[in-house]
């Protein structure tokens, strides 16, 4: 086992921001912002927080003083952050619990946060690092820990098979396919141990996700692929993931499952980011047909049509007239239309 500190960005480890003090409160403000890269932070932060700028400066130099900040050239300012590494291997038999793995080398930098948080990144953790010990067939695994004030960032980076060219194996279709039926929740490639539930409730537990593998992105969150590919860099084999998760994150867990399961009905619902599926827009019905596999497994589909600027009149008719005449038994519910997304989805609907 390798276990390295990257103190590269900083010398100094960031300290938990305690919103019990007023001017703590303001501390975490301008440094969420300083994180946003905004420019003018002074002037941002005294509009946003209607505080005078002589205060803010104040708040600035405090930061600077207990290494939350540091000053870099041009009157700017980053957030200090470390990088703690862990290299794990299959041979060495370090590959074989993933609750031992979060426990020892991991939880140390999450424990002190507030209960929600904890049992986020416990569930998480354990869903993401399970995949990579049981369906990547990978020898090695690197864990790199970023905590700053903000926000705490894991990455597991494997050198397996590739998440998405072993689903499109396993259900003979493109890996761009299997990126979609990864989305809709309910997959495994062994139904026998697994439910298929960890990634689709990890995407929306965190505030960020996402799954680089063979050039391709899997995410829930709004992103351009090539500037997620620059920033996170492409494994030249195997996989990565990448979990953010703000450190005063108001989100629960149980919040996330009851939203998309129930005790009687299960794993009943699932939400589809069109705009992430189809970045050019959905345009044929055989888009739809793709689309439509398995979400007989579900009584409730959301599709989200944030970010589509178009739909194309055959994907339409396919989806919402052909599909739901059949399956009566799935309800469709779109949301985040623009106009002439709805004008399109109110055509199909008036023609039938």
């Amino acid at each position: 086992t390798l276990i390295l500190d990257d103190n590269s960005k900083s010398d100094t480890y960031p300290i938990n921001i305690n919103k019990n003090n007023s001017s703590n409160i303001y501390h975490e403000a301008t440094v969420s912002k300083i994180s946003e890269d905004i420019d003018n932070i002074p002037k941002y932060v005294s509009n946003a927080l209607e505080i005078n700028k002589s205060t803010v400066y104040r708040y600035i130099n405090e930061m600077v003083d207990e290494g939350l900040i540091a000053k870099i050239p041009e009157g700017s300012f980053a957030v200090i952050s470390n990088d703690n590494i862990i290299m794990l291997s299959r041979s060495k038999n370090e590959l074989t619990d993933e609750s031992e793995i979060t426990g020892k080398y991991i939880s140390q930098y999450y424990h002190d946060f507030s209960d929600n948080i904890v049992h986020i990144w416990e569930y998480t953790l354990s869903e993401m690092i399970n995949n990579v010990i049981d369906h990547s067939g990978a020898e090695h695994l690197k864990i790199t820990v970023r905590r700053d004030p903000v926000n705490t960032t894991v990455t597991l980076e494997d050198d397996g098979v590739g998440i998405f060219r072993k689903i499109s194996g396993f259900l003979g279709c493109s890996e761009e396919d299997a990126i979609v039926e990864l989305m809709k929740g309910k997959l495994t490639t062994d139904s026998v141990n697994h439910s298929g539930e960890g990634i689709f409730f990890t995407a929306r537990m965190l505030d960020e996700f996402y799954i680089i593998s063979g050039g391709r992105v899997f995410s829930c969150n709004e992103f351009d692929t090539d500037e997620v590919l620059f920033m996170n860099g492409e494994s030249p084999v195997g996989t990565k993931m990448v979990m953010k998760l703000s450190n005063n994150s108001p989100k629960q867990i149980s919040c996330v499952f009851d939203e998309y399961a129930s005790v009687d009905g299960g794993f009943f619902k699932t939400s589809l980011p069109l705009g992430n599926i189809y970045p050019n827009g959905p345009v044929s019905r055989s888009q739809a047909k793709r689309l439509c596999h398995r979400l007989e497994e579900f009584s409730d589909v959301i599709l989200d049509f944030a970010g589509v600027a178009w739909m194309g009149q055959g994907f339409a008719h396919q989806l919402f007239r052909v599909y739901t005449a059949t399956h009566s038994e799935v309800r469709l519910e779109p949301v985040n239309m623009c106009d002439s997304v709805r004008k399109m989805y109110e055509h199909v609907m008036a023609v039938g």
